[in-house]
């Protein structure tokens, strides 16, 4: 944690986007904020260490009794959720290890290699204690009001979800339409009063990041009003999102001031308020609300059958089509002699800030570009994976990760499509996005390109590049990406070492073990 810490301040020191009084604000913020999310990330880890810890298990035990071989359902409910679980526990502790020592660092190297006339972000003195005071205010009032508001409503969330789940027992709707299914969403209704709990306590914890971002308001906004009216709005709109997802009164007893002068499209939204769209109301999707501040529940409305959830596309079979594709791919370029199996070796070897671009960054782009121009050539609405697999608007994934993703990638997907792209000008643009800036080993590649002279064209293509491999840059910052790509170019290695010869049992330990 202090390690983390020294290097989001030199980060912050380094970068050319703050000016001098901001480096000082985020030298004597961060200590602060890093002390207080490791308090509380270690009383998460615990609670939710425990809850997966007993509820995994238990509902494998469930899911034995679905198993065809009736000679081994006991042998099954009894081992079944064991060692699957600890291996889930470790994956966790992995993901979260690439966060703090891959993820967080790259953030940091980005920030500081903006230039300074990107965007300069300033501070002025003036506005310092309106900062610290507006966030102590926000301590004041946000953390008391939303613990009351949560602690007064939770018998509320508590029998009316009672009551939800009962109708759907005796209607056998939602997921009591599965007879399989009824054991563990019996379970459901046992153990709700500890979902109550939790979302109370998660009500409460979020007030904290509440009531201090609007230390950020007042800077972002820079009025010391604005961000009072902040502090004020938050707990009515906290209320007004409760009474809408209880089925209460509309609306709040609580002052709404505005405190926006206009939306800020870079920030965090933090509005916690309206209601429930149209869609999510006739469609039968439900959406969770992730909102700062908010009791965390389950829709009480009539939720899907099992059999609806199973038609969607999950993110674990995106993950694993992208990955697959990245393998494809990365044979074909090693059959090619366009990248070498050294390179696999640096990138999987590398300590952080050392890792090789085209293989990082290059291979991935490379390869999801690939699969926009199998989906354009079919005449997709949507993405096309490797195994056919299409995803589109009606199907995709609802996973938050995935929205900040899927709509730049069809924008991107678009832009191609409509400035049809020559055989040359795709082979060119291939060279870009996988070598990068490298404009050697793009020369020592003849793969039939060439770079267009018109001057608007080109820019064109390189604007496509550019998208493309931020959208993969961005995606190599997720815990659960690199773990899976990390496979992916293991794999590789493999398969150079069958094709040359060189599988040893010593070489395939080695391997295994990085």
């Amino acid at each position: 944690m202090g390690s983390l810490t020294f290097e989001s301040q030199i980060g912050d020191l380094m970068t050319h986007r703050f000016d001098a009084p901001l480096k000082v604000a985020f030298l004597f913020g961060v200590p602060a904020l890093f002390g207080l999310w490791l308090s509380l990330s270690i009383g998460g880890s615990v609670l939710v260490g425990v809850g997966y810890g007993f509820f995994a298990p238990l509902i494998s035990s469930f899911e034995a009794f679905r198993q065809e071989d009736e000679s081994h359902k006991f042998f099954h409910s009894i081992v079944d959720g064991t060692w699957g679980t600890i291996k889930g526990s470790c994956t966790v502790v992995r993901d979260f290890a690439d966060i703090c020592y891959h993820s967080y660092p790259l953030y940091l190297k980005e920030l500081r290699e903006t230039p300074a006339s990107n965007e300069l972000r300033t501070l002025r003195l003036i506005h310092v204690p309106a900062c610290i005071i507006v966030g102590l205010l926000g301590l004041i009032v946000d953390v008391p009001l939303y613990t009351a508001i949560a602690i007064i409503k939770s018998p509320y969330m508590l029998f009316k979800g009672w009551q939800r789940l009962i109708h759907d027992l005796i209607s056998r709707e939602g997921p009591f339409l599965e007879t399989a299914c009824i054991p563990i969403a019996g379970l459901t209704i046992l153990v709700w009063p500890i979902v109550v709990i939790g979302s109370v306590i998660m009500a409460i914890v979020s007030s904290i990041f509440i009531g201090l971002y609007g230390s950020a308001i007042v800077y972002q906004e820079r009025s010391f009003k604005r961000g009072v009216a902040y502090v004020i709005a938050m707990v009515a709109e906290f209320d007004e999102y409760t009474n809408d997802w209880l089925y209460l009164r509309e609306g709040s007893i609580f002052p709404k001031p505005k405190y926006r002068k206009k939306r800020v499209s870079h920030s965090p939204d933090v509005s916690v308020g309206g209601s429930r769209s149209s869609e999510g109301k006739h469609s039968g999707h439900h959406h969770p609300m992730q909102a700062p501040g908010v009791m965390l529940m389950p829709t009480l409305s009539s939720s899907r059958s099992v059999r609806e959830v199973i038609r969607e596309v999950k993110m674990v079979q995106v993950w694993e089509n992208l990955m697959q594709s990245s393998e494809s791919v990365g044979k074909e370029l090693l059959d090619a002699n366009v990248i070498t199996p050294g390179e696999l070796y640096d990138w999987l070897n590398a300590k952080k800030g050392n890792e090789s671009a085209i293989i990082g960054i290059g291979l991935p782009c490379y390869s999801f570009f690939q699969n926009l121009l199998r989906s354009i050539k079919v005449g997709s609405e949507g993405l096309v994976l490797l195994d056919g697999l299409e995803i589109t608007h009606l199907n995709r994934p609802q996973d938050r990760l995935l929205d900040w993703f899927f709509h730049p990638i069809m924008v991107i997907k678009e832009q191609i499509r409509v400035i049809q792209l020559s055989e040359g000008e795709i082979r060119y643009l291939e060279k870009v996005i996988l070598f990068g800036s490298d404009s050697q080993r793009m020369k020592s590649w003849d793969n039939g390109s060439y770079e267009p002279e018109d001057t608007l064209r080109l820019a064109q293509i390189q604007g496509i590049s550019r998208r493309l491999i931020g959208l993969t840059r961005g995606a190599s910052k997720l815990p659960t990406y690199r773990r899976k790509y990390r496979q992916a170019i293991k794999k590789l290695i493999l398969y150079c070492m069958a094709k040359d010869g060189t599988t040893r049992s010593t070489s395939m330990r080695s391997v295994a073990s990085v």
